[in-house]
């Protein structure tokens, strides 16, 4: 059988802010069915990175992350400003989070967070030849760490399950698959 969109008949927002915004939708099935409280999440889009530097350490931060109250080890990344292309958002985020600037960007993965619920993507880049060139700036609610992992150090992280961001771990898989074939 082949699948076909939903078709959307109304909308309505609950609650719209900055960083979330909540709308249900009243939609019908392709089997006539028709779903009048489907809720969908609205984000703006995310950039992350895996980013290496000069010497071919993986760049990483740490922070804690209070919806899952978790100190959590991630990639650089975070929201693409309005009018923003993915390439710069993902660039200006390396440079604010860790002072780091890269001599290559190339886009490796397209991912949505969760397309059952909201509607954002995620653009994961791999950038090469990072130097550090100035200190952080961080946004006012941002307080992380910047360290680095060789790429054997990365692998041995994802073997023992120990990077809690699924995007990040998808990213990191992603790249890593990547920089093996650069190297090989």
């Amino acid at each position: 059988m082949e699948i076909l969109k939903w078709q959307k008949l109304s909308s309505r927002y609950l609650v719209k802010e900055k960083w979330a915004t909540l709308r249900v939708d009243t939609c019908r099935l392709q089997n006539g069915t028709v779903k009048d409280d489907y809720y969908v999440l609205e984000y703006p889009d995310w950039a992350n990175a895996v980013a290496l530097t000069k010497d071919n350490k993986i760049i990483m931060v740490r922070q804690y992350r209070h919806a899952a109250d978790i100190i959590s080890l991630e990639i650089p990344g975070g929201v693409i400003e309005r009018g923003e292309n993915p390439e710069t958002g993902v660039k200006r985020e390396l440079l604010e989070e860790t002072g780091y600037s890269f001599e290559t960007c190339e886009l490796i993965a397209t991912l949505y967070p969760n397309p059952a619920t909201s509607d954002n993507r995620t653009f994961t880049y791999l950038l090469t030849g990072g130097v550090k060139v100035s200190e952080q700036d961080l946004d006012e609610h941002e307080i992380l760490n910047v360290e680095e992992y060789t790429i054997e150090e990365v692998k041995q992280l994802l073997t023992e399950n120990k990077i809690d961001q699924a995007l990040h771990t998808a990213a990191l898989f992603y790249g890593l698959m990547k920089i093996n074939a650069l190297t090989n």
